[in-house]
C-alpha cells in the first residue's frame, strides 16, 4: 500500500514533508516512530489540506487518542498545512512466534489464554468481560470456554440450554455481544458432570480449536480451568498461544499459585501478557466506601518482582455479581461502573502487550 499520493501542493506542504514530521512521532507503547511501524498510510496533500490513515496495531489501543492528537499536531506544524484529516483504523498483527510444530487455529491471529493458579478468583467472569471489551473496541473476537469441569460461559451469557450446531462436520459457534462463543456447557444437560480423563480432554479441546468455524478473528480468548493441569499443557502443545493473562486475588495464598501458573507458561513457551488483580477491594453500594477485604496490592508487588505487566485491579462490586448472574457482561450493560472500566482497561493493556510481542 502506498504511503502517499502526490498531488499539486502549496509550497512547503508535501507528502514527503508530512512523513518527515511524522517520523518524529513515537508510539509510546511500541517505542518506534509511526512511519517505521507502517502506521501512517495513504498520505494525500491538496493545497494546504492533508488527509491520511493512522493504522493502529489494535483497535483496543489504550493510547489511541493521544497518538491521534500527536499526529494532528505534527502535521499542523508542517509549513503550508491548513487542515488535517486523520482516519483512524487498525490492523491487528498475527502472533509473531509460530511455535514450531503446533497447528495454528485457522483464521485466528492471536490465541489468548486466561488462567489462574487456583479456583475462586473470578477467572471466568474476567475472561468473558475481557472478550466483550475487546469486541466493543472493534476487534473480531471469539471466546472458547475450555473450563471443562466447570463451564461458566453459558451462565455468564444467559445461554443455558443452547445447543451447538454443525456445518459440514464443523462446530458453528454461538453468537452474543459481538462474540463467537463455544463452550463444553453447550453439549451438556443442566448439572451434568463432565467425566473425562486425559485423552478425552485432549480430543475435546482439539475439536473446539480446530473443528470450529471461527472465521477471521483478531483474538480468540480461551477461558482455561484453574491450576496447571492437562488442559493448560494440552493447549500449549496443540496450537501457538500468543500470550496468557493470569487472574488472581490479593491474598498471599492466591499469589503463591500465580507464581506457579507463570512458571508453567514459561516452561511451555507461552509469554505472559500480565496479571489482573480481581476482588481487589470491596466497594460498598450504599456509602461508596472502600474495604480491602482480601488485602490489596499483592498482584502489583508480584508483577514488580517477576518483571510482569500489571493489568489493573478490579473491585468487588455488587453490579459485577448481579450482571454475571443475569448473563449480561458488565462491560456491555454498565460500562461506566468502576469494575467495568477496570476490566476494559485490562483488555487494552493486554492488547498493547500483544502488539509489542508481535512487532
Amino acid at each position: 500500500m502506498a504511503l502517499f499520493e502526490k498531488k499539486e501542493t502549496a509550497q512547503g506542504a508535501t507528502p514527503e514533508a508530512v512523513l518527515s514530521a511524522l517520523s518524529k512521532v513515537m508510539d509510546p507503547e511500541l517505542g518506534k516512530d509511526l512511519v517505521t511501524l507502517n502506521m501512517i498510510r495513504n498520505v494525500k496533500v491538496s493545497g494546504g489540506e492533508v488527509e491520511l490513515d493512522l493504522v493502529l496495531t489494535t483497535p483496543a489501543c489504550p493510547m489511541k487518542n493521544s497518538i491521534r492528537a500527536s499526529v494532528e499536531q505534527a502535521v499542523r506544524g508542517v509549513p503550508g498545512v491548513s487542515s488535517v484529516l486523520v482516519r483512524l483504523s487498525s490492523d491487528v498483527r498475527p502472533a509473531k512466534n509460530p511455535m514450531e510444530g503446533r497447528r495454528p487455529v485457522e483464521g485466528v491471529r492471536n490465541v489468548v489464554a486466561v488462567a489462574s493458579g487456583k479456583g475462586g478468583v473470578g477467572k471466568s467472569t474476567i475472561s468473558a468481560n475481557l472478550a466483550v471489551a475487546l469486541a466493543r473496541s472493534g476487534a473480531r473476537v471469539g471466546l472458547l470456554d475450555a473450563d471443562i469441569y466447570g463451564p461458566s460461559v453459558p451462565t455468564l451469557f444467559n445461554m443455558k440450554g443452547h445447543r451447538l450446531t454443525g456445518d459440514n462436520g464443523k462446530i458453528v459457534p454461538a453468537q452474543a455481544h459481538g462474540l463467537k462463543i463455544v463452550s463444553i456447557g453447550f453439549l451438556l444437560e443442566d448439572d451434568s458432570p463432565v467425566i473425562w480423563r486425559g485423552p478425552m480432554l485432549m480430543k475435546g479441546l482439539e475439536q473446539f480449536l480446530h473443528g470450529t468455524k471461527w472465521g477471521e478473528l483478531d483474538y480468540l480468548v480461551i477461558d482455561l480451568p484453574p491450576g496447571t493441569g492437562d488442559v493448560q499443557i494440552s493447549l500449549a502443545q496443540m496450537t501457538p498461544v500468543a500470550g496468557a493473562v493470569v487472574v488472581t486475588t490479593p491474598q498471599d495464598l492466591a499469589l503463591i499459585d500465580v507464581r506457579k501458573a507463570v512458571r508453567m507458561f514459561e516452561q511451555v513457551g507461552v509469554p505472559i501478557l500480565g496479571v489482573v488483580e480481581n476482588m481487589s477491594y470491596f466497594l460498598c453500594p450504599h456509602c461508596a466506601s472502600r474495604s480491602e477485604i482480601f488485602g490489596h496490592g499483592g498482584a502489583r508487588t508480584a508483577c514488580a518482582e517477576m518483571g510482569l505487566r500489571f493489568l489493573g485491579e478490579v473491585p468487588l462490586q455488587v453490579e459485577l455479581r448481579v450482571a454475571s448472574d443475569a448473563g449480561s457482561p458488565l462491560v456491555a450493560t454498565s460500562p461506566d461502573t468502576l469494575a467495568a472500566q477496570a476490566i476494559a482497561k485490562a483488555a487494552e493493556e493486554s492488547a498493547a502487550a500483544l502488539s509489542l510481542l508481535n512487532l
